[in-house]
């Protein structure tokens, strides 16, 4: 019988035990899919962007240099779609599955040490539904429970954790049931990671208490940070609110650009990117971090660097 991956034992008898931290006022990077998008990948396809780890990853490799380059602090990697079960579906095989995690690490490793040698890495964990490549991580309509996610996560998380992050992100999580899921794997794993989750009208994707979410993190010594991502501006400002009520962790801030698509146009509309003002704001209501996810690019991650600078908000 093949031994269960435990996160634990793998990476404490290798002692390996991550430093945490996250430093008030810290910028993250944009969104890694639309900005390779924008450079002219083509990104359809279920393994989006973490194609071009197998295909091109220099472009990955360059694409978190744009990003440090603008001002970010911080790089998450393009491990986001990776799944074992994603790579199987086109006959790549869990071997090659583990170099590609660790490849996404050693691609942002090397960006920042070309160019913001400060900087951290943040290995990310995509949501079970980002794998399915269905939309489920916008809806939380799963097929898995709290301990079939549980073993899902497992052994990429391992992985990812021992690929020489500095932390973990654990992002655009849409349910309470997965969150705490993953929080039974990392809770005693020494492992640093924020967890963020994808909201709407203030509430986790099925309709969960996101205060409720952020609570249950506050109990995990490893989790460093609560937060958002892959939501709209809008919703920032009461998940502030939630996590100061629930949690004294710090807060990481990464929604998407606020643009909507109007399919009779077929363009993106609206303004792209937190304005100052917002991330001022934002600031000023206790966000730690603050960076952006889809359609913000670096030249939006180098204004919101500028704002979070700015004391006067202007």
């Amino acid at each position: 019988m093949t031994p269960r991956w435990a996160l634990r034992a793998r990476l404490l008898d290798n002692d390996r035990v991550l430093p945490p931290t996250l430093a008030p006022r810290t910028v993250l990077d944009g969104g890694l899919g639309s900005h390779l998008e924008s450079l002219g990948h083509d990104l359809t396809g279920s393994l989006w962007s973490a194609r071009l780890l197998i295909d091109d990853p220099t472009v990955i490799r360059d694409a978190h240099r744009d990003y440090f380059a603008a001002g970010a602090m911080v790089a998450i990697s393009s491990s986001y779609q990776v799944s074992f079960e994603g790579l199987a579906a086109i006959g790549i095989d869990a071997a090659d599955g583990e170099v590609l995690l660790r490849r996404s690490v050693a691609l942002a490793r090397e960006a920042r040490d070309a160019t913001r040698p400060t900087g951290l890495v943040a290995a990310s964990v995509g949501p079970y539904g980002a794998a399915r490549a269905d939309g489920s991580e916008y809806t939380g309509d799963y097929d898995l429970d709290r301990e079939g996610l549980r073993r899902w996560h497992e052994r990429r998380l391992a992985i990812l954790a021992d690929a020489g992050a500095d932390l973990l992100a654990i992002e655009t999580i849409p349910t309470r049931e997965e969150s705490r899921a993953l929080l039974d794997l990392v809770a005693g794993s020494g492992v640093p990671a924020w967890i963020s989750f994808t909201v709407a009208e203030g509430r986790l994707r099925d309709g969960g208490s996101l205060a409720d979410a952020f609570a249950d993190a506050d109990d995990v010594d490893e989790i460093v940070a609560v937060g958002i991502n892959c939501s709209h501006p809008d919703q920032v400002d009461g998940a502030i609110r939630a996590a100061r009520r629930s949690t004294g962790k710090a807060i990481v801030i990464y929604p998407n650009s606020g643009e909507t698509w109007n399919a009779a146009t077929r363009r993106w509309e609206g303004v792209a990117g937190p304005t100052p003002d917002r991330i001022a704001r934002w600031r000023d209501a206790g966000a730690t971090a603050i960076g952006g996810c889809c359609r913000v690019g670096p030249d939006e991650i180098a204004a919101i660097a500028i704002a979070l600078r700015d004391e006067s908000g202007d």
